[in-house]
């Protein structure tokens, strides 16, 4: 049949992609759009085009807090977070992965339990034990558990059972490097595309954090991005505007970060497939 033809099952492909990707970005659209209008104009019509509330929505959130300063946090939290959970994480999976110990099985089948342990389960004992630490209202208890994040243990020791040989190894032990040096010359910037997918990821994760913060911090001027937003519909009962432009202001990091990762995922896959 004609519509069975190579052209014609491209332009199908092609079209539901264009749609998929067309509902995928559609919320983050009226949400940047809703930011420019105002209340009037949101409850009404759905907008697809620009306002000119923008700069009424943005006076309204400077006057109330500053989301500035809550941006500011977020990075404070986010960045070390990010870079602990995946050197640690990579340091953790590659003794698993390349060292076979008495209780190794074990051990890694406790990593995996505590990936299906719901995080409020523990939010009490938690608490207490930052209390008695007296860490409460600090920001280290919202980048320490980061280092131990099961699910970044599991994904970089799947990717190095399946990406660096023993062979890999066993060369740079006979040209004299010691494992701790073969771990971050040699086998950390093999990792880079899992690396990166899990920047992404864990980015996204503490940057969203709602629930740790919300029992850590008590200062206003500690709050993070999440916080902050949480608080505008207390202060503008129905500015709705000001809080579309609050959850815009929020994603532009995650856009950013994904933009700059997804360059190095594509780039590490194109390197690891030249020198294969």
């Amino acid at each position: 049949m004609r519509w069975k033809t190579p052209a014609t099952l491209t332009v199908i492909r092609y079209a539901c992609l264009i749609l998929l990707a067309a509902i995928s970005i559609m919320p983050f659209y009226i949400t940047i759009m809703n930011s420019t209008h105002s209340n009037v104009e949101i409850a009404r019509d759905l907008n697809l085009l620009p306002g000119d509330d923008l700069k009424a929505n943005y006076e309204q959130i400077v006057k109330h807090m500053n989301i500035f300063r809550g941006f500011y946090n977020s990075l404070k939290v986010t960045i070390p977070s990010v870079v602990l959970s995946l050197y640690f994480g990579a340091l953790t999976a590659f003794g698993f992965a390349k060292y076979k110990f008495r209780g190794s099985g074990f051990l890694f089948s406790t990593v995996l339990i505590t990936m299906m342990i719901p995080m409020q389960l523990g939010l009490i004992g938690y608490y207490h034990l930052h209390n008695t630490l007296r860490l409460l209202d600090t920001t280290i208890p919202l980048i320490i558990p980061w280092i131990a994040h099961p699910a970044t243990v599991f994904f970089i020791k799947m990717y190095i059972d399946s990406a660096i040989p023993d062979a890999l190894l066993e060369a740079a032990r006979i040209d004299g490097s010691h494992e701790f040096r073969s771990f971050n010359t040699l086998v950390l910037p093999l990792l880079t595309p899992a690396l990166a997918t899990l920047a992404i990821f864990n980015f996204v994760g503490s940057w969203n954090n709602y629930i740790m913060p919300l029992i850590i911090l008590f200062s206003k001027d500690k709050f993070t991005l999440p916080l902050l937003i949480s608080m505008l519909k207390g202060v503008y009962t129905n500015n709705y505007g000001a809080i579309y432009l609050g959850v815009t202001i929020s994603i532009v990091p995650i856009i950013a970060v994904y933009a700059f990762f997804s360059r190095r995922i594509i780039g590490g896959l194109v390197v690891g497939s030249v020198k294969g």
